[in-house]
């Protein structure tokens, strides 16, 4: 694929290096952490798939690597009480949310300790405390939940938001459109975060889709707020996100947002799709220019907002959280036979 084709296909105009930080009004403080939490889920990745590579996690894992602007923008604007709902690629909706590190890191290593108690590995995290009822790991699984979720959010009239991220095969998938027609019908607050990374699944978009047009079908259900942004521009999607949650959680009904992304390794596990003929090293490489981590950073430390020995010490400390996350996971008990029945149903009260 050549450069002009990648480009044409990642959405040049939505590819703004560097990105737009001063648009939002964060502190320096703030961009600092959107720094700090976008590091942590990249470097818990990147220590997953090596631990997948050594066979030390067995489960399956769908690695974030590449995302981590969309959730850790989209999570900036959102309350404790506010629900997310996740995919089968959930660790970093889960971070970015707030869950624990040791608690995810335990689950993945199917622990009992685990945020699922060891019952759930990747695809099915939950941290219901922070908002994070649980992930559902079948395509379009949450949709319909994030939207009963939102229901009841009006319903109550909490000033509650509910917002769901799913990937750009969901909206070819039926109930992504009952969930989009019945959140707008009912004016419900709930906001439609699609992390288009260009595959579904094995299959690039231009081979899915006559039409490159995922803003043109929330707005044909009537969706009001609906912003399509670089999803490698933290900032850009925090500024997104944050009108988005607003106009939901003040009664002007569902938000739909495109992030346009890329994953850097494959659908599932720590290889690259490379050998597979799946996509080119190239087109790796072309998005690896565009990492949102490395552009960040590279520009707080021009603006001078971050020193390099602060940056150091980030990375150190986070390196530092995710190594103790990995050895609290590996001294953890997996869960005892007798206990299989456990944590099925809540008991009602």
């Amino acid at each position: 694929m050549s450069e002009r084709d990648l480009e044409a296909l990642a959405g040049s105009h939505l590819c703004k290096i560097p990105p737009r930080f001063d648009s939002i009004g964060l502190s320096d403080s703030a961009q600092i952490l959107l720094l700090r939490e976008m590091l942590r889920i990249r470097v818990f990745e990147e220590t997953v798939a090596d631990l997948v590579i050594q066979k030390q996690i067995v489960t399956p894992c769908h690695l974030y690597t590449g995302q981590e602007a969309v959730a850790v923008g989209i999570c900036h604007s959102l309350r404790d009480e506010d629900q997310v709902f996740s995919t089968h690629r959930s660790h970093g909706h889960y971070l970015a949310k707030g869950g624990g590190m040791q608690e995810a890191m335990a689950e993945l290593f199917c622990r009992v300790t685990g945020c699922s108690f060891g019952r759930g590995g990747s695809m099915h995290l939950a941290f219901p405390t922070k908002g994070l009822p649980g992930s559902s790991s079948i395509v379009s699984g949450s949709m319909s939940i994030a939207v009963g979720a939102a229901l009841a959010e009006a319903v109550r009239k909490s000033g509650g938001v509910s917002v769901v991220f799913h990937g750009d095969g969901v909206p070819e998938e039926g109930s992504w459109h009952e969930s989009a027609n019945f959140s707008a019908v009912r004016k419900l607050p709930i906001v439609f975060v699609c992390e288009n990374n260009l595959y579904c699944t094995h299959m690039p978009l231009p081979k899915r889709r006559v039409h490159d047009n995922f803003p043109e079908m929330a707005k044909a259900h009537g969706f009001r707020y609906i912003a399509q942004v670089d999803g490698n521009d933290v900032l850009a999607v925090a500024e997104a996100g944050k009108l988005a949650i607003e106009k939901a959680r003040n009664g002007e009904g569902p938000a739909f947002i495109e992030c346009r992304t890329y994953r850097w390794r494959g659908h599932v596990g720590p290889n690259f799709d490379v050998d597979m003929g799946i996509r080119s090293q190239e087109e790796i490489d072309f998005w690896k220019t565009r990492c949102p981590v490395e552009t960040f950073s590279r520009y707080l430390l021009q603006k001078g907002v971050l020193s390099e020995t602060a940056w150091k010490q980030i990375q150190s400390e986070v390196s530092t959280e995710v190594d103790a996350s990995v050895e609290f996971a590996k001294m953890s008990p997996y869960p005892d036979v007798s206990s299989l029945t456990n944590h099925v149903f809540r008991e009602g009260k």
